[in-house]
């Protein structure tokens, strides 16, 4: 019964997800992923929702949750997708020869810096640089989520401290 009752409240409001989906994507096919995606997880979780509530916005907010979570990975992800060189050089394609070695030099630098740090305090750095979430290095590491961010920041506090002395 709970199934065809989804399909009814489904069926009455799915052009207006769907536009509302469109809007936020601007790309139809995108629009009909996040709708498909809303769909799925409002009917796993049809149990939670409170007969008599607005379904319309009970799936509003799933579908705007799932567009947020979604946005913010892709963005994250193409922030540290490409490794260090190729968007310095993206970024200054007019750049020398001369300037070229110079990146190249530092990059080379800072990785022996990094290398130097203790592989408690590297690992959960580097996991974090990838894109992981604190709670994923955690969990992947098995420490306590406080430890996971306590070796982060004195793995960066010791490498800015390495390399200040280098400009220094």
């Amino acid at each position: 019964m709970p199934q065809l009752q989804f399909e009814d409240y489904y069926r009455m409001n799915h052009r207006a997800l769907t536009s509302f989906a469109l809007k936020l994507t601007n790309n139809k096919m995108d629009a009909d992923d996040l709708v498909q995606e809303t769909a799925l997880k409002a009917f796993k979780n049809f149990n939670k929702f409170i007969e008599g509530s607005n379904f319309k916005n009970w799936t509003f907010t799933i579908l705007k949750n799932t567009f947020v979570t979604k946005y913010n990975k892709r963005k994250k992800s193409k922030v540290v997708s490409l490794p260090v060189e190729e968007m310095e050089f993206a970024v200054l394609s007019d750049s020398t020869t001369e300037e070229k070695s110079s990146k190249s030099t530092r990059y080379l630098y800072v990785s022996s810096k990094l290398e130097q740090l203790s592989d408690k305090s590297k690992e959960p750095l580097v996991m974090y640089i990838n894109g992981f979430q604190y709670q994923e290095i955690a969990d992947s590491l098995d420490i306590p989520l406080g430890t996971v961010k306590s070796r982060i920041n004195y793995a960066r506090t010791k490498l800015k401290k390495e390399l200040s002395r280098k400009a220094g």
